[in-house]
């Protein structure tokens, strides 16, 4: 620890520590490791976040992990540049940062661990021995900080192309095209690259042969982007059966991340709802959550009923084009074209609410872009009248039938434990009987006044369980909808809160202030009060979760985006390998996830 370390860290644990005794896994650590080998950061986060040396990493880990067996879920691993971040004077000094959001699972708790680490040091140890899923979320913090994490399997770049220069994560790298030079595509430059794609088996940990036989590699994609998106597998084949698979991803990269630091707190909206694009309004609520966190928003109930509405609708509309996809890659055509007819008549729904279908950029900072409009109520109560019969029309003409079951009975099963140690979260997780839904578990924008179930598997997380809850979960959102339609309460879209952004507008034409107002924020951007703020959201797809930090500015600091489709498709060769090919089709169906989710 370096001296300045020692005097922050002697200046403010003793506070802290008091602060924060009542977690009782601070108490723990305090017993255990004793005075001054972590400190607790003040955050509007509402569960601990410790900072600690990486020296001391693993013992954390461990200790937290498999001595207590309390943590059982690396939720989220990932980096920060903090060299140019001017509101730290309650956290060691540090260039980068390095954190690792555990979650366990049983207790319905989280913590957070930080590793200062400096310019002239970049690195850390792995825990990958720890937790498998680190795998990929090690990578891709070298890839996008250039942060080396020892004895580390495979660490090669995992978003960005091999011959990439440069960690665009950082702070002195550009967010914009017009900062750097043009792109020139030279015949060198093109020939480098179709060499850097070449398929090499050594590269990728794969022998050709054994001592019988040579094996055969096949490329599995990269696919068309109509196929949950342009996504590429590695098999290592003996015959039909996989003996190795490795995933590559990255196709869809496109610095979400990083669009975040360029943008006003008001403008990222509309990329949220890109993120995972069949999610709409459900990815606006993780980022507009943390962000009211942050400067003390508080909402109508209006506001949360009307943003549950929106979101259960996308939610519906995502799981219809699942589960019609997932019957396709069975073998099935019919339940597409019923399902794009349902998702049309949702679609009119959203659209009559918020003006837009797809992607609404719909709620805002302190609410939501304008009120309920009339005739929202008889539209949606004649959807709730006509999917019922249609999702009983999916299970008799499609998934009852003897071919789909014999297909996908059975088939990519994998256990509680495997789940957790993977990061698997929604119906994946819930399929193996674990009960963990962020809306029952730790209810947002009021979903605990609703009265809903969570449909939980027996054990026996195969393709056609993870299926069949999906279409229960259906039912539920078709409950929630119902209370919606029956229960909305009156009161203001927007709060009076002077940080909502933007404000109202006919507030804007009686006194010069909010006038003034409404000018800077539209066009400067409001300033959120310096801090951190994390929100989880059950998303169609799993948990995801926004990780927001402002340094006191129009603009977002650092915003970590942590989506439910990367663990899972890294989860994808521990639960395929000594499977069929043809299992391997209904396996991805079954997974529900699209690449813009996965590579942000």
């Amino acid at each position: 620890m370096t001296d300045i370390n020692k005097k922050i860290f002697n200046k403010i644990e003793e506070n802290n520590l008091k602060k924060y005794f009542y977690f009782p896994i601070i108490r723990k650590l305090y017993k255990f490791f004793g005075k001054g080998k972590f400190l607790v950061q003040p955050t509007s986060i509402n569960y601990p976040i410790i900072w600690i040396e990486k020296e001391n990493l693993l013992k954390f880990i461990e200790f937290l992990c498999k001595r207590n067996n309390f943590y059982d879920m690396l939720f989220d691993l990932h980096a920060i540049d903090e060299r140019i971040r001017v509101n730290k004077d309650f956290f060691p000094k540090s260039d980068f940062s390095v954190f690792y959001h555990l979650l366990s699972i049983d207790d319905n708790s989280d913590i957070i661990i930080k590793i200062p680490l400096y310019e002239n040091n970049l690195n850390v140890h792995t825990i990958t021995k720890i937790f498998p899923n680190a795998n990929w979320y090690e990578r891709e913090v070298w890839d996008m900080f250039g942060i080396t994490f020892l004895n580390h399997p495979n660490l090669t770049r995992i978003l960005m192309p091999k011959d990439w220069v440069g960690y665009p994560l950082r702070k002195d790298y550009p967010s914009r095209a017009t900062d750097i030079n043009p792109y020139v595509l030279t015949e060198e430059i093109e020939k480098k690259s179709m060499k850097s794609l070449k398929f090499h088996p050594e590269d990728w940990g794969m022998k050709r042969k054994d001592k019988n036989e040579d094996f055969m590699f096949l490329n599995f994609g990269p696919n068309h982007p109509a196929a949950h998106g342009a996504f590429r597998i590695i098999l290592q084949l003996k015959g039909e059966e996989i003996i190795d698979c490795v995933p590559e991803i990255g196709y869809h990269h496109r610095g979400a991340e990083k669009i975040a630091e360029r943008q006003s707190w008001h403008s990222y909206i509309p990329y949220t709802d890109r993120i995972e694009y069949l999610g709409g309004c459900i990815n606006e609520m993780p980022y507009i959550l943390a962000i009211e966190k942050l400067a003390g928003i508080s909402v109508s109930k209006r506001v949360e009923c009307i943003r549950v509405m929106v979101s259960e609708l996308f939610r519906i509309n995502s799981h219809l084009l699942y589960i019609s996809t997932f019957i396709q890659d069975v073998g099935s055509m019919s339940s597409v074209f019923l399902a794009f007819t349902d998702r049309q008549k949702v679609y009119d729904v959203i659209e009559l609410i918020t003006g837009f279908r797809m992607h609404p950029a719909w709620f805002r900072i302190g609410g939501v872009a304008h009120d309920l409009p009339k005739g929202w109520d008889n539209a949606l109560e004649k959807l709730l009248k006509w999917l019922p019969k249609r999702l009983d029309l999916y299970i008799k003409v499609a998934l009852m039938n003897s071919i789909l079951i014999s297909r996908s009975k059975g088939i990519a099963q994998y256990s509680k434990k495997e789940a957790l140690s993977w990061g698997v979260t929604g119906a994946g997780l819930r399929a193996t009987g674990i009960n963990f839904d962020i809306r029952k578990a730790r209810p947002y924008s009021g979903y605990e006044n609703f009265d809903f179930d969570i449909p939980i598997g027996d054990g026996n997380s195969d393709c056609y369980t993870r299926v069949m809850l999906k279409v229960e979960e259906i039912y539920q959102s078709l409950r929630i909808l119902k209370q919606c339609l029956k229960n909305m309460p009156e009161g203001p879209y927007k709060s009076d809160h002077p940080l909502t952004t933007p404000p109202l507008k006919e507030n804007t034409l009686e006194d010069i202030e909010t006038l003034i107002t409404h000018f800077l924020q539209v066009t400067w951007g409001t300033v959120i009060p310096p801090g951190e703020s994390l929100q989880m959201i059950e998303a169609t797809k799993g948990i995801n979760s926004y990780y927001v930090i402002s340094d006191g500015s129009t603009m977002s600091y650092r915003t970590r985006i942590r989506t439910p489709s990367f663990p899972h498709l890294q989860q994808i060769p521990s639960v395929i390998n000594g499977s069929l090919v043809s299992d391997l089709v209904v396996y991805l169906g079954s997974i529900d996830f699209v690449m813009s989710d996965v590579d942000r």
